[in-house]
């Protein structure tokens, strides 16, 4: 079935409302919404979300789009961008903790399509923002193109990868990042970044600043080298010979890994990684590891260790601490799960408790990755 976009009286009801009460527009990672202020919205029923946001909390939108095309995607991005109407643009969702129901528009990024070309040196794919970011790494093991087996398993789109320059043992996207495409939401016209453009940093990318709110991502580039050098240094993938793995031995370890640690969102509800790994000076980081001498940190630049969020809380005994229906997952401690019954408030509460725990045993604060959207906006935890 096709797409379209249908305006409802809700829709304009707000077209007609005085623009001096809107405020700002703000862009969570690829969840990008308005903010209203003074309005009251009209009551109608809600279209779920629970099967939209990997947690599986239970909250609903007041309009749902489905865009399949680049062309629906951008066409109804820009009309509500410019009408300042209420929007969510969702990928994946599961970087994305609903904290109550939304009052405005949800956008779901369903396009479809890659592209493969080549020269001497490397393939190059073209990926449409809405195919799975795990398809995509079977796609490159299935037809040749090494490089994202670390990566495999990693829930959500394609689209939403850059902005949150996706990552996981010892490989990040802008390894092959060539470029990302974006439509102006001021004008519908696309716009192609480089990798270096794009500014990639730790869980960073210049969609997260300056360019915050004002785009939505329609295609990203890659860019493969012909001569494949494994990426080992992390975890489980140090058992394997450099000169004789193979990139379907990594697949198939990082994915037996992950299987074993990590649980299925369509059976568990989870956001993945719930807290980024933080980053302190290596002095702090070796003064920590003369009181616990197996503290897990990697090098991040010349002065910098990255420290394992999973091993702090793992070590602050947190592995199955629950609040309400949410619960630190058993097996991987970087993971919050819903139990079947969780409610927001459980996880924001959880989150919390977690945060405030780490910080008074080792004075390190832990950072959530997944975004905490609202009726109206954004919150922190």
């Amino acid at each position: 079935m096709g797409s379209m976009f249908v305006f409802s009286p809700i829709l304009l009801d707000l077209l007609s409302l005085d623009p001096s009460k809107l405020l700002r527009f703000a862009t969570l990672g690829y969840n990008s919404f308005f903010l209203l202020n003074d309005i009251q919205m009209p009551i109608s029923p809600l279209y779920s979300l629970q099967d939209f946001n990997t947690f599986a909390l239970a909250h609903g939108c007041q309009q749902l789009v489905h865009a399949t095309t680049s062309d629906v995607l951008v066409d109804t991005c820009c009309k509500l961008y410019q009408a300042q109407q209420p929007m969510l643009i969702l990928g994946g969702g599961s970087n994305i903790i609903l904290c109550e129901d939304f009052l405005g528009t949800v956008v779901l990024v369903e396009t479809k399509g890659i592209d493969i070309s080549e020269d001497e040196i490397y393939q190059y794919l073209a990926v449409a923002a809405g195919e799975s970011w795990h398809d995509l790494v079977c796609f490159c093991l299935n037809n040749g193109f090494s490089g994202l087996e670390n990566m495999a398993l990693i829930p959500g789109t394609v689209g939403a990868a850059p902005i949150q320059n996706i990552g996981a043992y010892g490989v990040e996207l802008n390894r092959f990042c060539d470029w990302v495409e974006y439509a102006d939401l001021n004008n519908g016209q696309l716009v192609r970044l480089s990798a270096d453009e794009c500014e990639f940093g730790y869980r960073d990318s210049v969609f997260k600043n300056s360019l915050l709110g004002k785009t939505v991502i329609t295609r990203v580039g890659f860019k493969f080298p012909k001569v494949w050098e494994p990426q080992l240094a992390y975890g489980p993938l140090r058992k394997f010979d450099p000169k004789q793995v193979t990139p379907k031995q990594v697949f198939d370890c990082i994915c037996e890994t992950r299987r074993t640690k990590l649980p299925d969102p369509a059976v568990l509800g989870n956001a993945g990684s719930f807290f980024k790994n933080p980053v302190i000076d290596t002095v702090e980081f070796e003064s920590l590891v003369s009181t616990y001498p197996d503290m897990v940190g990697y090098p991040h630049g010349t002065s910098q260790t990255k420290v394992a969020a999973g091993w702090l809380i793992d070590k602050a005994g947190l592995k199955g601490y629950q609040i309400g229906g949410a619960a630190v997952h058993t097996e991987q401690a970087l993971v919050l799960i819903n139990k079947g019954n969780a409610t927001s408030n459980d996880v924001l509460a959880l989150a919390k408790s977690i945060v405030t725990k780490i910080e008074d045993k080792f004075k390190i604060s832990l950072e959530p990755e997944p975004r905490m959207i609202t009726a109206t906006g954004e919150r922190n935890l």
